[in-house]
């Protein structure tokens, strides 16, 4: 396994220099989801829900989340993000929600993908929990990335 890059040479939490990386292109694509009754479903994609429309609430949201992604995790970056998608994707009890993030710079996007879908989904839970109280998230991942050293990544499954 590669050194852990938040950690000095005395084990100290520091951010990462990435003064001296060369600017590139990069992506990051995350996905989850949160499952619930079918009535809520229902509900939510036909934007029935007593708060209002859900997803366009939960759009929102995650790209507002993905901008932020900087002053809610210590250590990132703030980045000037180029662009994010969410997705909403309903399937038997559930909805995936798949958000991409993307910019031109030093350091990756795979936090701010990754913010974006969590908050994208909280914002569903939320809008919903009226509903039903028991939904559940699950399954928030990384699926992919472009740029930076390491280069292209894709989940295996």
């Amino acid at each position: 396994m590669s050194k852990l890059t938040h950690l000095d040479e005395d084990g100290a939490a520091h951010m990462v220099d990435v003064s001296k990386k060369q600017v590139t292109q990069r992506s990051a694509t995350a996905e989850g989801r949160i499952l619930m009754i079918p009535e809520v479903l229902a509900a939510i994609t036909q934007g029935d829900l007593p708060k209002g429309d859900a997803i366009a609430t939960a759009r929102i949201a995650g790209i507002m989340a993905a901008k932020k992604t900087g002053d809610l995790i210590p250590l990132c970056h703030p980045l000037g993000i180029e662009a994010v998608s969410i997705d909403f994707h309903p399937e038997d009890k559930a909805i995936r929600v798949v958000a991409t993030a993307s910019l031109s710079d030093k350091t990756g996007v795979e936090m701010e993908a990754l913010t974006a879908v969590s908050v994208a989904l909280l914002t569903l839970y939320d809008m919903g929990k009226a509903l039903d109280k028991g939904m559940r998230i699950e399954g928030i991942r990384l699926v992919a990335k472009t740029g930076g050293k390491s280069g292209d990544w894709h989940a295996k499954d």
